[in-house]
């Protein structure tokens, strides 16, 4: 799942207003129905303890909302009597949920908004390629790449210098497809994709897969479907694009729980106080007090959430800062927090990695791991300052 687009929930203190409502179920009379349910909210809101300012912001926003562009759904957060953020959600919510709290209710986002990989998809012919990126939320153009467009013909003239000719189309093939190859890997750069799907004829896409970088050549997908020529069609090449982002969050994921596997495999490292590990190297945190603990020190690389489990409501208490966490109260005061409050264990951990630049994967519900709902990978271990010291 990507964070940066719940930057602005960093801008600011709380508390927080946070309602989740679906918009899957428009009918006729959507709009009296919002109305109703907006008020609902801020009905809710106010028996919370939302001051009359933030409860009138939300309430406006959400009768407002249209499902043409919110399809399925979305979430809106609000202080201090201003929203400061709506975003489009994945998923419907089954339930509206409304709640005021310390910090902005981050906890049902991992699973209704999604890891949403980015697409970039080219579709080659000998002159060139048309980007397009895509996500959950569309297809948007992403530029082009124009190469030579003379000669790219064989003649079948007979005359002598058709072999001289013949030698120049394939020398601007090739050229082009170099040329294509250097925009495929500076959009991909530039877009900050996820996912490379190459279309179009199989011989112009593997001369241009076999000019991009290791790192490109490694995860592209190439199909026939979905070519550049002016009619074709678009349809298989959404499917395979589909098809593409959703292996990758499999595979995303997979590797992630893997790890936390390992750790529990006979000599891995364990979950818990992983800061005793005897071995340095990758690392995994299962139970609040050791995410607690990696969490103020920036230590966690990937966040690993799983609907249902037990430790996700757990209370941990918070400051201002993202790193101010800890499980009892008293440990803030060494944090510097001057007025700790009670939060979710989730919510804390989803706001820590909003900062820290962590990612928040999704388990299946089905796993058995993490045990408790929550879990991490972690960027490095005290066993790793250890041994670095040692060397």
């Amino acid at each position: 799942m990507r964070l940066d687009s719940l930057a602005p929930l960093l801008d600011r203190n709380g508390p927080w207003a946070t309602v989740y409502t679906s918009t899957a179920r428009a009918t006729e009379s959507a709009g009296d129905e919002r109305r109703l349910a907006a008020r609902a909210a801020g009905d809710e809101l106010a028996r919370q303890g939302a001051d009359a300012s933030t409860v009138d912001a939300v309430t406006e926003h959400l009768a407002a909302l249209s499902p043409s562009t919110r399809p399925q759904g979305t979430v809106v957060f609000a202080a201090a009597g201003e929203t400061v953020l709506e975003l489009p959600l994945n998923t419907a919510p089954d339930r509206t949920v409304v709640c005021w709290s310390a910090l902005p209710h981050l906890g049902p986002l991992p699973e209704l908004r999604g890891e949403n990989p980015r697409c970039l998809t080219a579709r080659i012919d000998r002159t060139g390629a048309d980007f397009e990126l895509v996500d959950a939320h569309g297809t948007h153009s992403a530029g082009q790449a124009t190469g030579e467009e003379w000669p790219i013909h064989r003649n079948a003239t007979g005359e002598l210098s058709e072999k001289h000719f013949q030698l120049r189309v394939e020398n601007t093939w090739e050229s082009n497809a170099g040329l294509i190859a250097e925009a495929i890997d500076r959009r991909f750069q530039e877009t900050g994709a996820d996912v490379l799907v190459l279309s179009g004829d199989p011989r112009e896409r593997r001369a241009v897969h076999d000019r991009l970088p290791e790192r490109l050549r490694g995860i592209a997908v190439e199909t026939s479907h979905g070519g550049r020529a002016a009619g074709a069609s678009s349809e298989l090449l959404d499917r395979e694009t589909e098809r593409a982002r959703q292996e990758f969050v499999e595979q995303h994921t997979a590797r992630a729980l893997a790890e936390m596997r390992a750790a529990h495999s006979p000599g891995g490292s364990g979950p818990g106080d992983l800061h005793d590990a005897a071995a340095p190297g990758p690392a995994t945190a299962e139970s609040v007090p050791s995410l607690v603990e990696a969490a103020r020190e920036h230590r966690v690389g990937t966040l690993l959430v799983r609907p249902g489990g037990p430790d996700r409501d757990r209370q941990v208490w918070v400051g201002d800062g993202s790193d101010q966490v800890a499980v009892r109260r008293s440990e803030l005061q060494y944090l510097g927090a001057t007025d700790p409050v009670p939060a979710r264990a989730d919510d804390a951990l989803l706001r820590n990695a909003l900062a820290t630049d962590a990612e928040v994967l999704v388990a299946d519900p089905r796993e058995e791991l993490p045990v408790g709902g929550l879990g991490a990978l972690l960027r490095w271990t005290h066993a790793d300052e250890r041994a670095a010291a040692v060397r």
